[in-house]
């Protein structure tokens, strides 16, 4: 494959196959593939369901260090690893999200891989795809629009305008809108309240499509949506405004898996994409375990770092699906490494041994807390140019200290010829049978305890800080049976701590929780920390201002 300068030339010159020749690898017939377009299509539910008394492949996680402007290339390792097992003869596929338009256009660019290491169509994926998260943002509004309605027409529900709790969405990111004023001007609009948006990845009704295994089930946890209370704290439901119904019919084409396809025309599933810091980080559990059935691997991602998208890949994922990986592959970079060393990005390119050394730390955690699940993890070096032999040495001793091994990946450059290494390591570990994966918690641990066994044992916090007004909410949960739902936590993905500027591996430091939501329908709690927010803004130079159409009609800024 010719060698190209960047990423968007090697989509664009990437030698798709006809989707239908993708699926035909994984066993789908032409019939149960729903075409949008040549090179992508939806796989039918009638085909997911006949699908289940198949046995099981195995799965493996790819997670990563906190993220640094430096990169990491989570999801380039993923398509490599998916690309490289079936280059040593495996039966593979992997399991990725799909983009959202926010941080497309705010500052992180594309979410299909990279290099050589790509999933097309690239600007497909990054854009508008097929419709999912705007079927998801509708549906979300309609909600909305249907408990303001329900108000406006005499509140048969009785609910209390101060605690109707249910916000609209958009898939952008507009701080003007985190909160508005709902209902202005005069009595035909409404009554006026106070309102606001999230991010369309941080919908429940998000984390419903990527948690529900069949439609029954989506329409099930819809209506189980808490939108609202009344006086006496009773909560009103998404069933007694009666828009379960229509909501799932919104959704019905976006339940199903999108199948596209790598470079090397391997298939993959790119579905869903809830956020890691603000929600629960991995994609679609239909689609997950769809893959099981038709692959004997599966590689699938988790965002941002393990402390957050392992976490609750982890402990709410495999939760709910039953499901459990034999294999994490943690992605670290040589440049991430001297960042957390302290050196500045306009520094990277120069040879920093004792950098490297000092930043290691913040791996060696990641290492540590993976060993808690008791999975086993392998350190995939994604390669850098400017990366020397010796910082590599240090890299590779430093892991071999905590018990595990490095293996140096070049996908980015050669795609799976850069990843043999890796997916014979994978490979090796999932033969061992090492794998004895267990959640963090059980279910019947009280939701405080939860959220302190993270914070102590994830994090390496000394302690959580909540008022009485949210610890008494937790108990109010509790005591209405919400108590077995697992929590996801909801900060910064730049730091194990809730400030994002303390890098490395900090200890003693609080774990500050400003806001708790029951999530009812998705199954957990969500707890707010430090600054983050529901509701990303844009940087100062956003990424938007270079996403444009040049003189041939292609889109270029997209990375």
């Amino acid at each position: 494959m010719a060698k190209y300068k960047t990423d968007i030339e090697i989509a664009r010159a990437a030698r798709k196959r006809p989707i239908w020749e993708i699926g035909k690898k994984l066993g789908i017939p032409e019939k149960d593939l729903v075409p949008y377009g040549h090179d992508k299509a939806k796989v039918s539910q009638s085909f997911i369901a006949k699908q289940q008394k198949k046995k099981d492949g195995k799965l493996i996680l790819v997670t990563a260090i906190n993220p640094t402007p430096a990169g990491e290339g989570k999801t380039t390792t993923t398509v490599g690893l998916g690309d490289g097992l079936n280059a040593i003869g495996k039966k593979a596929m992997i399991c990725i999200r799909e983009a959202s338009l926010g941080p497309c256009f705010g500052m992180k660019g594309g979410a299909a891989g990279g290099g050589h290491a790509q999933v097309v169509p690239m600007e497909d994926m990054n854009l508008h795809f097929t419709g999912d998260f705007h079927a998801i943002t509708s549906a979300h509004n309609l909600l909305s629009a249907m408990v303001d309605n329900h108000i406006y027409w005499g509140n048969e529900q009785e609910i209390d305008m101060r605690r109707v709790s249910w916000r609209r969405v958009m898939d952008m990111n507009d701080r003007a809108l985190r909160q508005i004023v709902a209902s202005l001007g005069g009595v035909a609009n409404g009554f006026p309240r106070e309102a606001g948006f999230d991010i369309t990845v941080a919908s429940e009704v998000m984390a419903i499509l990527c948690l529900a295994t069949d439609l029954d089930d989506l329409q099930q946890r819809l209506g189980d949506i808490i939108v609202a209370y009344r006086r006496d704290r009773s909560p009103v439901y998404c069933r007694d405004i009666k828009a379960d119904g229509a909501m799932t019919v919104l959704l019905k084409d976006a339940m199903q898996p999108n199948l596209v396809q790598t470079l090397e025309n391997n298939p993959a599933f790119v579905h869903g994409g809830p956020f890691a810091n603000i929600a629960h980080g991995c994609n679609s559990v239909i689609a997950t375990k769809t893959a099981l059935k038709l692959a004997d691997y599966v590689v699938t991602e988790a965002g941002f770092g393990a402390d957050l998208g392992a976490e609750k890949f982890l402990n709410i994922k495999c939760r709910k699906a039953g499901i459990a990986p034999s294999a994490v592959v943690i992605v670290a970079t040589v440049r991430a490494m001297k960042m957390n060393g302290g050196v500045a990005k306009g520094d990277l390119g120069t040879e920093n041994v004792d950098a490297v050394k000092e930043g290691c730390a913040n791996l060696g955690r990641h290492i540590e807390n993976i060993k808690q699940f008791g999975v086993p993890a392998v350190v995939a070096i994604n390669h850098f140019v400017t990366d020397t032999a010796a910082e590599i040495k240090a890299v590779r001793d430093y892991v071999k200290s905590q018990g595990a091994e490095a293996v140096v990946c070049k996908h980015w450059a050669h795609g799976s010829k850069g990843t043999r290494e890796l997916a014979n390591k994978v490979v090796e570990i999932i033969d061992s049978g090492a794998a004895q994966f267990a959640p963090l918690y059980p279910d019947d641990m009280p939701l405080f305890q939860k959220i302190e066994t993270i914070a102590k044992r994830i994090y390496r916090a000394d302690e959580v800080l909540a008022n009485k007004q949210i610890r008494d909410q937790l108990k109010q949960w509790e005591d209405a049976g919400y108590g077995n739902l697992p929590v996801c936590m909801a900060k910064t993905q730049y730091s194990f701590s809730t400030d994002p500027n303390l890098r490395g591996a900090p200890v003693g430091h609080s774990v500050p929780v400003r806001e708790v939501r029951l999530s009812a329908g998705a199954g957990f709690i969500v707890v707010i920390c430090g600054e983050i927010m529901t509701m990303p803004g844009l940087p100062r130079v956003p990424s938007a201002e270079q996403i444009m159409l040049n003189e041939a009609g292609e889109i270029e800024g997209l990375f």
